[in-house]
Parts: C-alpha cells; sequence; structure tokens
C-alpha cells in the first residue's frame, strides 16, 4: 500500500520547518523510512517478488546516502533523526 497525501503530510509537519518543507533531508529521509518499511513488509508476504526486493534495495541505498549527508553536514541532527526514526546506527 502506498503512503497516502495525508500520512505524508503528518511526517513533513513532523520532521520539517513547516508543512510545505518537503526537499529538507530529514523529511525525505522519514518520507523513505515509511516507505522502506510498508515495502518490508511487502516482501515478508511476498517472498518472491524480486523486483520489489530490488526497490527496496534501492530505497535503502538512497536512504543511507542521505543519511551520510546530515551526519557530515549535522551531526547533533544526525543523532537526533536516528533516535526519533528507530535506526540502528
Amino acid at each position: 500500500m502506498a503512503l497516502t497525501k495525508e500520512g505524508a503530510a503528518s511526517i513533513v509537519a513532523k520532521f520539517g520547518k513547516n508543512e510545505k518543507d518537503t526537499g529538507a533531508a530529514e523529511v525525505q529521509i522519514a518520507l523513505l523510512t515509511e516507505r522502506i518499511n510498508q515495502l518490508t513488509e511487502h516482501c515478508k508476504q511476498f517472498k518472491k517478488d524480486k523486483s520489489g526486493q530490488r526497490g527496496l534495495l534501492i530505497l535503502v541505498g538512497k536512504r543511507r546516502r542521505m543519511l551520510k549527508y546530515i551526519q557530515r553536514t549535522n551531526l547533533e541532527g544526525y543523532r537526533k533523526l536516528i533516535k526519533e526514526l528507530g535506526l540502528r546506527k
């Protein structure tokens, strides 16, 4: 199931500076994390969906690159984001 408009808007409101701040790296990482969680559940249910697994790996790589960027530019913000999203690192 895709991310709904209301779900995306709540994530943007929580992690962005305002409700229209969709370009911030923190917001993008939070949105990617939500999509990754949904796709992980899908892949658990449909084990033979190889294109879904490939898409999941692409999203994880994109999120990892964005997390490296935030870690490099804003270490305190990185630590706070990791804690809020419940990511291991």
